[in-house]
């Protein structure tokens, strides 16, 4: 699935920060079933920017928009957010690059294609303002497809 999402990412245009954010999001799954999208933030988070980090924080809350229905919780509970400066980009995130990526099909890069990109990302001076951009909002890409 994080392959998927990256491949998608990347296609799409999208930067560094974007690619390695979709490759990693649900790193946590597996270790925080219940909070693994504020894992994989406080992961990325000294090495992206701010918008990158948010919108990985909160993808969990944004996708219920497509299944808490099925749980009897409310879908909508990313509208709290929605005058948020970050509240569009984790809506495009979680539409293009997350609920979309889980098609077998879907013709995807591997994970050594993604190495030097993680490298890059990780290797930089955590906390550093000039990653971080702190209230910069640069969007997901218009859809290239």
């Amino acid at each position: 699935h994080g392959l998927q999402s990256a491949t998608r990412a990347l296609n799409d245009g999208a930067d560094i920060d974007w690619i390695v954010a979709a490759l990693l999001h649900d790193i946590g799954d597996g270790l925080a079933p219940q909070n693994h999208d504020k894992m994989a933030a406080e992961i990325i988070r000294p090495f992206v920017r701010d918008e990158v980090a948010w919108t990985v924080e909160h993808h969990g809350i944004f996708q219920m928009v497509y299944y808490a229905e099925h749980y009897g919780w409310d879908p909508e509970k990313r509208q709290a957010f929605k005058d948020h400066r970050y509240y569009q980009s984790c809506v495009d995130f979680c539409e293009r690059w997350d609920q979309s990526s889980f098609d077998p099909d879907y013709p995807m890069k591997d994970l050594d294609f993604f190495a030097p990109m993680v490298r890059e990302v990780f290797a930089r001076k955590a906390h550093d303002q000039g990653h971080i951009l702190p209230g910069v909002v640069v969007g997901v890409p218009a859809n290239a497809a």
